[in-house]
């Protein structure tokens, strides 16, 4: 039987990395993304907020069980893998759980795979096992092919990734079904467990079912949990909250000028 609104609504909520990653994001405003991590409706999976913000972050949400997650070689994915590392590590100092690296996604376009896995290979050496979640954001909408998107996903994987995630937020393109079957049937037969992150553009509880119809449809009904599956896309707990709160509410969009990624 297929889940009510609500129900539908609870489940995505539980899934959701609430961001904040707007240019000029203030203290303040990482303050006011932490008290609506938490809820009547539930809480979300994880904040995610620019790294200067982790240690803030982290004061704030301590003993809910909202984890902290940052950005790394953020938003462009052409950083020096020295400073990515250096910023990696400060995070992790700071309190963050989980690291969301952008995949120099610009060589892999041009074929060139070799610095797209050294950078992989140098954050995933400092984000440790275990309670720490590496995710790598592919940047599928300029990938654009599913082959390409077929090769970073796969590079990605290879080289440790624990989730891989569609998309900075920052491009014209952000997830799409297409790009998440692709990364879907890679994790499908990665031979370990690997999360998705579907980010960018997902507003309304009828985009959030439709990824997790289709990752029930390649993984399994049970698949998705906060161990295996998020959304970045912080307009969207609007929509969840107003499908809890009325059942009638299919989810519309997000609150105006809240920035999804």
């Amino acid at each position: 039987m297929d889940a009510s609104p609500a129900q539908a609504a609870r489940r995505a909520l539980a899934l959701l990395d609430l961001t904040e990653l707007g240019d000029q994001a203030t203290d303040d405003d990482v303050a006011a993304l932490c008290g609506r991590a938490t809820g009547p409706c539930g809480n979300v999976a994880a904040v995610c907020v620019w790294p200067r913000h982790v240690a803030h972050a982290r004061t704030l949400l301590t003993g809910t069980g909202v984890r902290i997650a940052t950005v790394v070689n953020f938003p462009t994915g052409d950083e020096p893998v020295a400073a990515v590392v250096a910023q990696t590590r400060q995070a992790l100092a700071d309190g963050a759980d989980e690291i969301d690296l952008v995949l120099p996604y610009r060589e892999v376009l041009v074929g060139d795979t070799t610095r797209a896995a050294v950078m992989i290979d140098a954050v995933r050496a400092e984000v440790p096992h275990g309670g720490h979640v590496l995710k790598v954001i592919l940047e599928t909408g300029e990938l654009v092919h599913p082959d390409t998107v077929h090769i970073a996903a796969m590079l990605a994987v290879t080289h440790g990734a624990d989730f891989i995630k569609t998309s900075t937020g920052k491009t014209p393109v952000s997830a799409t079904l297409p790009a998440t079957g692709v990364m879907l049937t890679v994790i499908h037969d990665a031979g370990r467990p690997v999360g998705l992150k579907p980010s960018g553009g997902i507003r309304t509880l009828d985009d959030a079912n439709a990824y997790l119809h289709q990752a029930d449809a390649i993984m399994g009904e049970g698949w998705a949990t906060p161990a295996t599956f998020r959304f970045g896309a912080s307009g969207l707990l609007t929509a969840l909250i107003a499908a809890i709160d009325d059942p009638d509410d299919r989810g519309g969009l997000g609150a105006a000028g809240t920035e999804a990624y």
